[in-house]
């Protein structure tokens, strides 16, 4: 009887208080057998003072797995605003729906990390990633399990809403996987994690991780995981709405040292080719990818924050280092003029 008050007593402190963030993520056993049930769908979303979006986004999400055998789980990244009351009312409601968790400020790429754990004893059979301050459509569960099902497939890529501060909207394409050069185009593509559903026991297999302790962690990861697949897939509809919110650590008026965190992400990003052994196969394709976050997107924090001005330097190193005949680029001779002559001018810089 002890033993059995033991353990409830452990789930219930588990539950909620911070467990600390091992480098292993491992799980604790007294949560381990809460999870024993297969599952078609885990949706994963790091929480980080989100407060004024999480209603919305946990609403879009138990709307689009209604009537799914699916499992939303928040994981609350030491939130100091209400968001894990908010989390905490939802669970109570929707108890059979949602799982929540506290965890000491590790960052989204941890959070992500720990979440395929908690998703691999749930035995999900595909994981999608979202941002809890961006929506998905009614339909968009149900047409990526219905896709990924049809085509057997480890990926499946989404078209995305882009919703700006100023109300205006763009969309992000989704890569189409009956051209030849799908998959050049998706390691050039450099989507977010929350556009693709990803079969989870595929994840699993090669190990795939994001890397932890910076902001751009999605991007050291996600155009590789094409080089490991044949089996993709992808719908042409904007399944997913991604807001460009100023809480947001990307859109921050004021400066911060995560600027620069566009190296560590990008050298991960070759060694991972390097890894798979194909750095030569998609040189160019790498080589623009590098010339893209490099001069032309991570050029625009370098410019909007004085502090930020050593990152030209460190651009026309990592450049050098990697891509020395850079302006020779085969994707950047085909871009406007324009375009060339802002690139160059941001190298100069």
């Amino acid at each position: 009887m002890r033993a059995t008050m033991q353990i409830f007593q452990n789930i219930f402190s588990l539950y909620h208080t911070p467990t600390p963030l091992k480098q292993t993520h491992s799980i604790p056993h007294s949560i381990i057998i809460c999870y024993n049930k297969t599952m078609d769908l885990a949706i994963i979303v790091p929480v980080h003072n989100a407060e004024k979006y999480l209603p919305r986004c946990i609403k879009s999400l138990l709307g689009a797995t209604a009537d799914i055998n699916a499992k939303i789980i928040l994981l609350n990244d030491a939130s100091t605003d209400n968001s894990w009351d908010i989390m905490s009312e939802y669970k109570r409601k929707y108890k059979d729906k949602l799982e929540i968790y506290n965890r000491p400020h590790s960052g989204a790429g941890a959070i992500r990390n720990y979440g395929t754990e908690l998703a691999n004893l749930d035995k999900a059979k595909y994981i999608w990633f979202v941002d809890a301050d961006d929506t998905v459509s009614p339909d968009s569960a149900h047409k990526l399990l219905n896709k990924a099902k049809e085509k057997d497939a480890d990926l499946v890529m989404m078209r995305a809403k882009r919703i700006y501060q100023d109300g205006k909207t763009s969309y992000l394409s989704a890569v189409d996987e009956s051209t030849e050069d799908y998959k050049s185009r998706f390691i050039r593509y450099g989507m977010g994690p929350w556009q693709v559903l990803i079969k989870r026991t595929w994840w699993e297999k090669h190990g795939f991780r994001f890397k932890e302790g910076i902001i751009q962690e999605d991007m050291e990861l996600m155009s590789a995981l094409i080089l490991y697949t044949d089996k993709f897939a992808s719908i042409d509809e904007p399944l997913y709405n991604y807001y460009e919110t100023p809480e947001s650590v990307l859109h921050k008026k004021d400066f911060t040292p995560h600027v620069y965190d566009i190296f560590p992400a990008l050298t991960g990003l070759y060694e991972r080719f390097k890894e798979a052994h194909a750095e030569q196969k998609y040189y160019s394709e790498l080589e623009w990818f590098f010339i893209w976050n490099l001069l032309i997107d991570s050029a625009k924090d370098f410019a909007k924050y004085p502090e930020a001005k050593s990152g030209y330097q460190k651009s026309r190193e990592m450049l050098q280092k990697y891509f020395p005949h850079w302006r020779h680029n085969k994707f950047l001779r085909a871009k406007p003029l324009k375009l060339q002559l802002l690139v160059r001018l941001n190298y100069y810089k």
